[in-house]
């Protein structure tokens, strides 16, 4: 049996004023009251189970509703309620009522759960009033005052302001009903306007008190304004528990208010965050799409027949090559730039990393992008390959015509040749020259076999690379080797008639063999001298023309020699004239040995003559143009001499100032920008060297021993610098965003950064592994010389250099020492935010967030939270536990 006339124990919960047995018995009026109060309170809380109770004592009595309200307002799980009808299973019920509220440090005594079984008013009651006292007025405190005088304290407190009410009880001080109106006002003064209420209408004042705190409030009309005025002395407890209802309703709403704002952070973030994930996945699909539909395109090896369709394959891939991939690359890189961007910024916000949804990671984009070029460059090469096979075959068939064609003009008029009968009527001379053309045409024939052989070999290739024209290629070589057959014969024939006529003309026949012997070679040097003074030719420096200059003056220097051996020819053809004239001889036939006559040699001499000074002409042009391209070399190598290095100092420079530390972020952000500034100025410089760039580009000028800088140089290192500048402004920006986001001071940036110059030795910017760990060390890390050390080393080493490269960056030292220093939100935290929205309950309502949060977050966690499948959940309920774990990667979301 248990006692409820006083709580002793492990917790004094309040020292009442008189004895609950005395009170019942007394006044009844006061039971009435606590009989509505209670009920009105335990009802507040059922309603969150889905249920309620309409008769106090009887409703308990299987003690079912009791646990439930027990679990409902301490949010913990009793044991499982038996759930027969039988007298024994509702004593076991309610024993567990009991014993739980004794577990919460309450030792009751004189009270048993026969008697709330039996349904005894009095104990239920009692029992009631030991469960507000416990969970609904036990935890108020207020200036190091608990319970009742903390309650009371509170509302004197919250009343002070109003002459006309005075709280010193929980008894008559609320008659009037102003101080209920004056705790609403108080706390909400658009719900009630206090200027027109009168102390003499005790009525209005409670009904008004009663009726906005029901509408606006949630709290439960739980008194009569009739009883409370109708009554000398309105029962104390009664009044208590209708009073703790404002407290925890009021000081409530700045728990409220504080968890809504940082739900508001949180989700705001949470929202941006989810926008760039979306960016990313969209940029990622339409990149691997693109990829997707190329790779089949590249992989096509459908030859063509002809070179013109494999060309126009060709120019479709540089086409690709050209416009299509560059635009492609571009979206590559910046979709590696949002996807560390995004993880930076997750790092600074304490979520976990972006994991990219399946496929769609970096390393899958880079490894497309590796397929995509392994497929563009198999396609590249099989269309070079292929283009040689059509080369080869268009070469071959190009070889047949052409050989064919040579030895169709060859033959033409051979077989009438062969079947003159000149030799007939023929003088000496003519027979011995038409027995020398003979013997020659014999070994031109023989010559030509191999020809014949070739035209056949080609024509059997192109059978065997099944070239497209190869019936018609068949049909030429077969008439061309029928024709050789009948040349064959033919040649033979006449050989036999020539050999029956000899000696014709000696002396003759040996002036015409000396003149060939000298002419010829005479006529191939006119022709190679004509070709070297009308050949172009091409310098670059003055020496070089100097050189043809020289070469050309010895060539003049040969010409009178060559005269003489002109005129030592002509005098030969000069004695064959005269030995006709003399002797009459019939020289219907030419020099049989030859095709070069006298007028050809003085024809050829005269153009080597007026070429000579054309030669002297265009030597003495290019002269001059060479003296004006040194002048170029040497102003364009005057300026680069002077650039290339100040472009070196400056990039010198900017390494020096992001490693030294002088002022506040601020102040070095500012000396960079202005140094950026100096260095825009000095582009006009540039400007003005890509103008004489451009002249000597003009003038075909392709070296300058004057300078070691090449215009491509100066452009690689004048982007470098104002890449280089550009990225040291966006560091120091990202340590400004780094120490504002995680309250880091100026000094313990200056500490990281003078830590991380000292071990970074070789000034690269980076730290290797073992330098990582011993600026850790300086700093004060506890990391020790033995396994467990070097797994705490190794966790850290994950964090900063994620994709093992085994080297540290100073932004990835920063981001690590300023998420150990910095103070963020966990998911506990935002938890508890939530169950203060969700008043202490274990899940949430859609009307509860909307209440509390601006629409757009409101919405957004109401389409994210899973429903809430608890045992004590009703019909809507959300649950925000899980939905706080997802928003920091502890669960999906």
């Amino acid at each position: 049996m248990h006692n409820m006339d006083h709580y002793d124990g492990e917790t004094d919960y309040m020292h009442q004023e008189d004895d609950w047995d005395r009170d019942m018995l007394l006044d009844p009026a006061w039971e009435k009251q606590q009989r509505k109060t209670f009920t009105a309170w335990c009802n507040s809380h059922l309603r969150k189970a889905g249920t309620q109770i309409e008769n106090i004592e009887e409703d308990f009595r299987d003690g079912l509703k009791l646990m439930l309200l027990l679990e409902v307002i301490s949010g913990e799980r009793l044991a499982k309620p038996e759930r027969g009808k039988m007298r024994v299973h509702k004593i076991s019920n309610v024993n567990k009522a009991l014993d739980f509220i004794a577990s919460k440090g309450v030792k009751l005594v004189s009270i048993g759960a026969e008697e709330i079984v039996d349904g005894n008013a009095k104990m239920t009651l009692g029992m009631i009033w030991t469960i507000i006292l416990r969970f609904a007025i036990q935890d108020i405190s207020v200036e190091e005052t608990s319970a009742k005088e903390g309650l009371l304290l509170w509302c004197q407190r919250k009343t002070a302001p109003y002459k006309n009410v005075n709280i010193q009880n929980f008894h008559i001080s609320w008659k009037d009903g102003l101080g209920f109106c004056a705790l609403i006002h108080r706390h909400r003064p658009e719900l009630i306007d206090y200027a027109k209420l009168r102390k003499d209408d005790p009525m209005t004042n409670l009904n008004t008190a009663f009726d906005v705190a029901e509408k606006y409030l949630d709290i439960p009309k739980m008194l009569d304004a009739e009883d409370i005025v109708g009554t000398a002395r309105p029962d104390e407890k009664a009044i208590m528990t209708y009073v703790s209802s404002f407290y925890h309703a009021f000081s409530g709403a700045q728990k409220a208010e504080t968890a809504a704002n940082r739900i508001c952070k949180v989700l705001a973030v949470n929202q941006e965050n989810e926008q760039l994930m979306e960016d990313y996945e969209k940029l990622a699909t339409d990149l691997l799409e693109w990829i997707r539909r190329t790779i089949p395109w590249l992989e096509n090896r459908m030859p063509e027949n002809t070179m013109q369709a494999m060309q126009q394959k060709l120019e479709d891939f540089r086409d690709y090559r050209r416009l299509h991939k560059p635009p492609k690359v571009q979206e590559k890189c910046q979709l590696e730039i949002n996807f560390n961007t995004l993880q930076t910024k997750l790092r600074l916000s304490n979520r976990p990393a972006f994991m990219p949804s399946e496929g769609k990671m970096v390393s899958d984009i880079n490894n497309a992008w590796g397929n995509l070029e392994g497929a563009e460059k198999g396609y590249e090469e099989w269309l070079l390959n292929e283009i040689r096979r059509l080369e080869r075959l268009d070469h071959l068939a190009e070889k047949f015509r052409q050989k064919a064609a040579i030895h169709e003009a060859w033959t033409e008029g051979k077989e009438e040749m062969l079947q003159k009968r000149d030799y007939e009527t023929a003088s000496l001379s003519e027979i011995k020259a038409l027995l020398k053309k003979h013997e020659a045409f014999e070994s031109d024939l023989a010559a030509h076999q191999d020809r014949v052989e070739q035209i056949a070999a080609i024509a059997q290739e192109l059978n065997e690379l099944d070239y497209y024209d190869s019936p018609s290629v068949n049909a030429r070589c077969q008439r061309i080797c029928d024709q050789w057959d009948a040349l064959g014969a033919l040649t033979q024939k006449r050989s036999e008639a020539l050999q029956r006529t000899e000696k014709l003309l000696e002396t003759i026949d040996q002036l015409y063999l000396e003149f060939a012997k000298r002419a010829a070679p005479f006529n191939n040097w006119m022709e190679g001298a004509m070709e070297d003074l009308q050949d172009t030719f091409i310098v670059h420096t003055i020496e070089e023309i100097q050189g043809l200059s020289t070469a050309h003056e010895q060539f003049k220097a040969t010409l009178p020699e060559a005269d003489k051996e002109r005129l030592a020819i002509l005098g030969i053809h000069n004695e064959i004239g005269k030995i006709v004239q003399t002797y009459h001889v019939n020289m219907a036939g030419t020099n049989p040995y030859t095709t070069i006559n006298p007028q050809e040699i003085n024809a050829k001499w005269d153009k080597v003559r007026q070429l000579v000074p054309q030669r002297d002409q265009a030597l003495i042009e290019e002269h001059a143009r060479q003296q004006n391209n040194e002048r170029l070399r040497r102003q364009f190598a005057n300026q680069a001499n002077v650039i290339g290095p100040w472009i070196q100092n400056k990039m010198e420079e900017i390494g020096r100032i992001s490693i030294e530390m002088h002022g506040t972020l601020e102040d070095q952000l500012t000396h960079l920008r202005q140094y950026e500034k100096s260095i825009v100025n000095y582009k006009p410089k540039i400007d003005q060297l890509e103008g004489d760039h451009q002249l000597i580009q003009e003038a075909l000028i392709f070296d300058n021993k004057h300078t070691n800088y090449t215009m491509e140089h100066i452009r690689v290192g004048w982007e470098q610098l104002l890449t280089t500048i550009a990225r040291t402004i966006n560091e120091i920006e990202n340590q400004i965003l780094t120490r504002d986001a995680k309250g880091i001071s100026q000094e313990q940036l200056n500490e990281f950064r003078a830590s991380f110059n000292h071990f970074d030795r070789d000034h690269s910017g980076a730290l290797g592994a073992e330098e990582f760990k011993a600026c850790l060390i300086s700093l004060g890390f506890d990391i020790a010389n033995d396994a467990q050390g070097e797994n705490e080393f190794s966790r850290i080493m994950s964090i900063v250099d994620p994709n093992r490269m085994g080297v540290v960056t100073f932004q990835a030292f920063i981001d690590f020492m300023s998420r150990e220093t910095a103070d963020t939100d966990t998911a506990d935290q935002v938890m508890a935010s939530f169950k203060i929205l969700a008043g202490d309950k274990n899940y949430i309502l859609a009307d509860e967030l909307r209440r509390e949060l601006p629409p757009d977050q409101a919405d957004y966690c109401i389409a994210r939270m899973a429903p809430y499948t608890g045992p004590d959940g009703v019909p809507g309920a959300l649950d925000y536990m899980s939905f706080s774990t997802a928003l920091y990667g502890e669960s999906d979301l």
